[in-house]
């Protein structure tokens, strides 16, 4: 498995407070069997700024401290880079990573808003042939009230990723059932765990993924798993794809009753 959104380099940011914050991290990784990592430090929000070079540099660290402790993960560049007006004047000046180098670059948007030129960012980051990713869209308020606003993205090229937390239930109901609404649209496309901590916001893909299986289907599983290949191989994604929904169970029916 891989795992392309975290916030595993120490120090940096509101993630992993030390080193042995970031290889508990690491382990836990590892023992649901993700080999890689992206990490994508916050850049360019309210509290931090981490540039390219400094990412790469603390990346290059981390999987020197990993090797010597013998865990079998290998952590990849990248950053959650906030959406700003001067986005691309920083990515033309080599200010801005793209997740493992490649052509996807994770594109924060406010929590409370979809800002009025997020649309134009996605459409010229893309003349670039870079892809943005939007990242826990289920927790933007006026994506909430508006999933159109995510569809008009999507359309123009951006991809969505879900948190596991979310699917989970850790955010609360509400955003439990927006997150499965926003599968089930076809609005979303990878999932990852957004994880800041080993036991508070930890990584939990694996379960993320057997419970999406349950609730879309083997089908939508794959595809999840195989876009987050995908865009550490930095190989194209299929948006339109849309594998057939499994039908619910009687339990899941019954369930879908007191949760909807």
């Amino acid at each position: 498995m891989i795992e392309i959104h975290t916030h595993i380099l120490p120090g940096i940011d509101d993630g992993a407070a030390d080193w042995d914050m970031a290889l508990q991290l690491a382990q836990s990784a590892a023992a649901q069997g993700i080999t890689d990592i992206i990490a994508t430090p916050h850049h360019r929000n309210s509290s931090h700024y981490n540039p390219a070079q400094s990412v790469v540099t603390l990346t290059e660290q981390l999987n020197e401290r990993l090797a010597a402790a013998g865990i079998a993960v290998t952590v990849h560049p990248g950053q959650e880079v906030h959406l700003h007006r001067e986005l691309l004047d920083h990515w033309q000046k080599g200010e801005l990573l793209t997740l493992a180098n490649g052509p996807y670059m994770l594109l924060e948007m406010p929590h409370s808003r979809v800002p009025e030129y997020m649309e134009s960012i996605v459409y010229e980051l893309g003349i670039a042939g870079i892809r943005a990713v939007i990242p826990h869209p289920e927790r933007n308020a006026e994506v909430a009230r508006h999933p159109d606003k995510l569809e008009q993205l999507v359309e123009l090229g951006a991809l969505a990723q879900v948190t596991s937390a979310s699917l989970l239930g850790g955010y609360g109901k509400g955003i439990e059932r927006l997150s499965w609404s926003l599968c089930k649209k076809g609005f979303i496309h990878l999932i990852s765990s957004d994880a800041h901590h080993p036991v508070r916001r930890g990584i939990q893909l694996a379960e993320a993924y057997e419970q999406a299986e349950r609730q879309l289907g083997a089908e939508w599983s794959g595809y999840y798993r195989d876009n987050a290949a995908a865009v550490l191989a930095g190989k194209p994604i299929d948006a339109e794809f849309r594998p057939a929904l499994q039908k619910a169970s009687g339990w899941q029916r019954i369930r879908g009753l007191f949760t909807s």
